[in-house]
């Protein structure tokens, strides 16, 4: 291939399957990078060919990141890098793989990027025609990058974000903050950093990802602006000297959204026990006689006949006076932490505590760490002291070996050791507003601001460490507040301090869906509100029937009237809390079961309808409606009052069930169903197999619903060891139905435990058919 010296950019080389170019005028380097037949990477630096800042969020399928990141320059060798073909003709660049076609405009430097099909090529995104890069506004223009915008398009994803599902006509920046209170619904930003979206055409039913590999603070604006000289364009701005972005082809969301849980890395499994309630609440830790208040709420459990697996332990464990100070134990408050934390184990609750990774300037431990320069810094070495809570501190540096070494060693002796069996990790923005403050990065040193969102992710991999190390033999489980993407790979999080009201409510949901859709598929919310005042009883129940079909189910709460949300604070409705907490406990083999498919599919726990049914448009339609796997819609109640609940149901072969009353409806149409105080509306996909754990160990009940049609359909059941704690597949179950009788085939999977298990079968009350296992007539089967 021969360079043209009339054109912006210029061919260099070709190898490795990375095209390089160079533009003379501008002096960019501009690289193409056939990583997989659907992914292809574009790079754009200055002066130099080379990125400046390591990925920790590009970790294909098992690819393990160390501390200090992986070498972008050499992150290619992770991927497959397909065959792939390029040729050049006049100023037009073709670069083709199976699947995509990236045509680039040399000339007057474009991009478009096409769907390659039997038919043709099909567009897909093409880059605005003026100015669609920061080199091309101006040499000292913010590093950007604009694309056509169309008006059928929607846009989804952009991890934890308020608002609707799809953000078209938004503005987002991107950064970390404790956004305490934050309004659902505009609120911006809040704490994760996560630079990816995928574009859907209702146009062409196509979709496509974009991920900005990038740690700074940048900027999202899809379609807020306009500019009379563009034509409707959105772009990505950033604050870092490159632009570093991934096309990852469809043809649907549900293809994008696997493609980009791939490409950052293996969602973690966890242990079952974390999928069950736990307790929380700032108030308890914050009172004087602590201890008996924890100690009165596990009574009050038991008391109710609410299961709690765990108690997540409020910063005021730590507190000297007014203050917290991280890894401090307030001996007036918990006078024998060991022997406190052993008594919850015996009651089979585990106790997860807070930290945070800040050091208030009177920290017993602030000199120590000072003195060996584990801290970030101004630009002359001195400690970066910013605002933290209602006093001055200093932030760990987790770019330093040595600060990973103290802080594991601390998250050791003085958490595990006494007993605490897992980290939340807290408060862990990292707001560190001084352009010039500096990290150690490995020795290199460099600016904190460029690796700004690393730093969350470093501290809870740290704390991951630190956990493993202890317990080898245990399966790990913490949580993380803040994070980017990559996030996954290590921790549950959650979506921060919302609220308390109907419209939080409402929001969260949605921010569920792009938080799901952004490749975090572990978390919750904190189930009544988490700041205001407390929730009134309906809107406490009408939370709590929601929360219980996430994998994450919490009542934490600080309410600004000094009350605490507690399941039984509420004593006209306490027996329905009580009936759907116990819902939630019966469900955990199913949750259990969809985290550990997430873990080897890299699929989401929860979706948007339009996941589960993309070739459905109505289901495209803004909604408060979740599905839980591929099984349950659920029709969170959002306004008060509601009595009854309108629903549209996507178009599915197999007809929907109404999980309360098992009526049956076909696909496609809007129902109107009972929505009481005794239950949210949920509806089963036909064509669904559900196991419900029961109070006998030795039992499981297996739901079947096989729908009108007779589509084979299966569930892959995992169960953990008691001795190992090793995950595994337990059932394989296959159904299929005739007229005349409901089939199912059961394998088990593996032998990791002796213990018998008899499988109940149940169908629909107005489904009359026999349920045949495995060849023979029977309702019970034993295994």
């Amino acid at each position: 291939m021969k360079a043209s010296h009339e054109n912006e950019f210029n061919f260099v080389r070709e190898q490795d399957n990375q095209l390089q170019f160079h533009s003379h005028i501008h002096d960019i380097y501009l690289k193409v990078s056939v990583l997989e037949k659907e992914i292809i990477r574009v790079t754009l630096t200055k002066q130099l060919p080379v990125l400046p800042v390591n990925t920790w969020a590009v970790a294909p399928g098992d690819t393990e990141v160390p501390y200090e990141g992986l070498d972008r320059e050499s992150i290619h060798t992770n991927f497959s890098l397909p065959e792939y073909s390029t040729t050049i003709d006049e100023n037009i660049c073709r670069i083709e793989t199976e699947l995509l076609q990236l045509e680039m405009d040399l000339h007057h430097f474009t991009c478009k990027w096409y769907r390659k099909q039997e038919n043709g090529y099909t567009l897909l995104a093409e880059d605005r025609r003026t100015q669609a890069y920061f080199f091309q506004i101006a040499s000292d223009a913010p590093v950007s990058h604009y694309l056509h915008r169309g008006e059928q398009e929607a846009y989804y994803g952009f991890g934890e974000k308020t608002g609707l599902v799809n953000k078209h006509g938004e503005r987002f920046r991107m950064s970390n903050i404790d956004a305490m209170g934050y309004n659902a619904e505009k609120t911006d930003p809040l704490y994760k950093h996560i630079p990816f979206y995928t574009t859907f055409s209702r146009e062409n039913r196509m979709a496509y990802g974009l991920y900005y590999d990038d740690y700074n603070e940048c900027l999202f604006d899809m379609g807020r602006e306009l500019d009379n000289y563009h034509g409707a364009y959105r772009y990505f701005q950033t604050n870092s000297d490159f632009l570093d972005f991934y096309f990852i082809g469809g043809p649907t969301v549900a293809d994008v959204t696997r493609r980009f849980s791939w490409l950052t890395g293996r969602p973690a499994k966890v242990p079952k026990w974390s999928i069950g309630y736990s307790g929380s609440t700032m108030r308890y830790t914050d009172e004087p006689r602590s201890q008996e208040k924890l100690f009165k709420f596990l009574n009050q459990c038991k008391q109710y006949d609410i299961h709690c697996d765990s108690f997540h332990l409020s910063s005021g464990y730590t507190s000297i006076g007014e203050k917290r100070y991280v890894f401090h134990w307030n001996r007036y408050k918990f006078p024998n932490p060991k022997a406190f934390t052993e008594q919850f184990y015996e009651r089979g609750v585990r106790i997860l505590a807070n930290i945070k990774p800040s050091l208030l300037i009177d920290h017993p431990a602030y000199q120590e760490v000072a003195d060996r320069s584990l801290l970030i810094t101004d630009k002359s070495g001195v400690p970066e002291v910013v605002q933290f809570w209602d006093e001055e501190g200093v932030y760990l540096d987790f770019t330093n070996e040595q600060t990973i070494k103290w802080w594991k060693d601390k998250v050791k002796t003085a958490l595990l050791h006494k007993g605490i069996t897992s980290t939340w990790n807290d408060n862990n923005e990292f707001e560190v507003w001084n352009p010039q403050a500096t990290v150690d990065l490995f020795g290199k040193g460099g600016k904190f601001h460029n690796y700004r969102a690393v730093f969350p992710l470093l501290m809870t991999k740290a704390s991951l460490e630190a956990q493993k190390e202890y317990c080898p033999d245990e399966i790990p489980f913490l949580i993380s507040r803040s994070g980017c993407a990559g996030l996954n790979r290590y921790a549950q999080t959650w979506t921060g301090d919302n609220h308390t009201s109907w419209h939080t409510l409402k929001f969260n949901v949605k921010m569920a869906i792009g938080l799901s859709l952004s490749g975090i598929y572990n978390f919750g919310h904190d189930t009544g509100g988490f700041s205001g005042n407390a929730p009134n009883s309906e809107l406490f129940l009408r939370w709590i029937q929601s929360s219980v079909y996430y994998p994450r189910f919490t009542i934490h709460s600080w309410n600004d009237d000094g009350t605490v949300n507690e399941p039984w604070m509420h004593s006209e409705i306490t027996h329905h809390v009580v009936d759907a907490m116990d819902w939630h406990e019966k469900l955990k083999g199913y949750i259990f079961s969809l985290i550990c498919h997430s873990s080897e599919h890299f699929e989401p726990i929860l979706k948007p309808t339009f996941f589960a049914f993309p070739e459905d448009m109505q289901a495209y339609i803004e909604n408060d409606e979740f599905m839980l796997g591929d099984e349950l819609l659920i029709c969170t109640i959002v306004t008060p009052g509601s009595r009854e609940r309108e629903v549209y149901l996507p178009s599915n072969v197999g007809g929907w069930y109404d999980l309360h009353t098992e009526f049956f409806y076909g696909g496609g149409k809007h129902v109107s169903v009972p929505a009481p105080l005794s239950y949210t509306p949920v509806f089963v996909k036909g064509g669904s197999i559900l196991p419900i754990e029961t109070e006998a160990s030795e039992s499981l009940e297996v739901r079947l619903y096989p729908g009108e049609k007779a589509q084979p359909v299966t569930f892959e059941y995992y169960d953990e060891a008691e001795k190992s704690r090793e995950i595994f597949t337990a059932l394989h179950l296959r159904m299929w139905s005739t007229e005349e009788a409901v089939h199912v085939i059961v394998e088990k999977k593996n032998h990791h435990t002796d213990r018998r298990l008899v499988l109940n079968f149940y169908t629909p009350q107005l489904d009359n058919r026999p349920v045949w296992v495995n060849g023979e007539k029977a309702k019970e089967f034993w295994l």
